[in-house]
């Protein structure tokens, strides 16, 4: 797994990405739930993804809870929403 620029999909350098497999993973690190206001950013920043490179699985590891409606909504699209620590970082 390697951690890839953002820029390269046009998205905020502040957005944390990594690569493995024909996977991206977007890490949202923070103690804040997410609702659907941030379904809708992960939403466009997916679409952002998936205009660069088409038929890439994205994926969102966060260590914050979300919401019911934002985890169904995001499952529809498409979006698979794991707990951080599932994820193994690279050093």
């Amino acid at each position: 797994m390697i951690k890839i620029d953002p820029k390269k999909y046009n998205l905020s350098t502040r957005i944390v990405l990594f690569k493995r497999n024909n996977e991206i993973i977007i890490v949202l690190d923070r103690k804040s739930r997410i609702i659907m206001k941030d379904g809708h950013r992960i939403i466009d920043q997916f679409q952002s993804i998936q205009n660069i490179e088409p038929g890439v699985s994205v994926s969102v590891f966060t260590s914050a809870p979300v919401c019911s409606k934002t985890r169904s909504y995001l499952n529809k699209n498409g979006i698979e929403l794991m707990d951080l620590d599932e994820l193994i970082l690279p050093e």
